[in-house]
């Protein structure tokens, strides 16, 4: 059986790389293409050009699942995956999308108040803190940086969430501190409504990267996708 269904697959593979050969000739390119991305890159990487990209290219169709958790992408059905650059699979073909990352620690000006200002690591361990589940389930620790000097933190809290965008809310609510990339909080900073603290710690990290496999000819429509993001970040369009 296992020889059977490696077998049926060949032809299969083989129309879809046709395909794929004959929309490259087309003046208007058409298909669709599935991506499962991690929610802050579908966020702040994907949904921002999705508009230019649709007036672009309008016969190419993208279905984008937005989820934390790792999965096998090829055997789930998608074209490709993003995820933070440190945890994409090795056996993978992987595309740099954005500039490195900044990690910060932000807090509503009312949690500071009413509770005080961090003023070093150690600190933080007598905080109210919020922690971050990693999509294989693990509690994140926060990794912390400056002049070589390095923490990795397991942070004190009652609260832990696996979106960043669900315990943003609670920041601002005055919930506690917690550990987010920069680009995430940067408007609320802006405007005052959250504060950064051990700002001199906060370290760079990879950016987003796209993966995909190599055993499978790059649908035209991800190609032009992946072209369209790189063209976005070098104009200074895309975080």
């Amino acid at each position: 059986m296992k020889n059977w269904f490696s077998l049926s697959f060949s032809p299969f593979d083989k129309i879809e790389g046709a395909l794929e050969s004959l929309n490259r000739y087309r003046n208007t390119p058409t298909g669709r293409i599935r991506i499962n991305a991690a929610v802050e890159a579908a966020n702040l990487l994907l949904a921002p050009v999705i508009p230019a990209f649709m007036d672009r290219y309008p016969d190419i169709e993208i279905d984008i699942v937005a989820s934390n958790r790792m999965v096998d992408v090829t055997d789930a059905g998608f074209d490709a995956g993003i995820r933070y650059g440190g945890t994409v699979p090795e056996d993978m073909v992987a595309r740099r999308l954005s500039a490195d990352i900044r990690w910060v620690i932000a807090a509503s000006p009312g949690y500071l108040e009413r509770y005080g200002t961090p003023e070093h690591p150690d600190d933080l361990l007598h905080h109210r803190c919020i922690s971050n589940r990693l999509g294989d389930d693990r509690i994140y620790r926060w990794e912390l940086e400056r002049d070589g000097e390095t923490y990795q933190i397991t942070v004190p809290g009652s609260v832990t969430v696996n979106q960043a965008e669900t315990g943003l809310v609670a920041v601002l609510g005055g919930a506690g501190l917690m550990y987010f990339p920069e680009p995430l909080v940067a408007p609320y900073v802006k405007d005052g409504r959250l504060r950064l603290v051990l700002t001199e710690w906060s370290p760079l990290e990879e950016g987003f990267h796209i993966y995909y496999s190599s055993r499978r000819q790059l649908p035209t429509g991800l190609r032009l996708l992946i072209e369209f993001i790189q063209e976005g970040q070098a104009a200074g369009v895309v975080t």
